[in-house]
């Protein structure tokens, strides 16, 4: 529970935008722009802080960010790691996943390259608290569902 202190010094929300922008890459224009100057922000402060916070991912990575506007047009940026799909895509050498998942496999993968990603995703605000095998189950359920098989070793 937050003490009556912490309560009193939030601020109040306008509004929570999410985007997905490639690491590195937020530049003025569409579509980061429009979506953060309806606000009324200083869209160049947001694009220097998005692109610093994201210099440690290879460039055109998609990042995931979620930007929470207050009433004084000031806004706090959260970013999280890229999505799990994209990661396996990436690990698999696939762009897409199976059209048929359970009858045709995409590609395979090996419990490695899951626990990898896994470890990558531990270090996600909504990720955190969970264990490092919780998040392996779902990073295979996700793969079960791209069509991507998940193996001990590699066929």
């Amino acid at each position: 529970m937050a003490s009556l202190k912490e309560i009193l010094k939030r601020q109040p929300v306008a509004a929570t935008i999410r985007l997905t922008i490639p690491a590195g890459a937020a530049r003025p224009g569409p579509p980061v722009g429009p979506a953060i100057g309806q606000y009324r922000l200083n869209i160049m402060a947001f694009c220097k802080d998005f692109n610093a916070r994201t210099q440690k991912y290879k460039p055109d990575t998609p990042v995931a960010a979620t930007v929470k506007v207050f009433k004084d047009h000031t806004f706090e940026l959260t970013i999280r790691s890229p999505s799990v799909t994209w990661y396996l895509k990436q690990a698999a050498g696939i762009t897409s996943g199976s059209r048929m998942p359970g009858h045709v496999v995409a590609s395979s993968l090996t419990l490695k390259h899951i626990y990898e990603i896994a470890k990558v995703k531990q270090s996600d605000p909504y990720c955190q608290y969970m264990s490092l095998e919780a998040i392996s189950k779902s990073i295979i359920g996700t793969a079960n569902s791209m069509g991507i098989k998940v193996g001990k070793e590699l066929d």
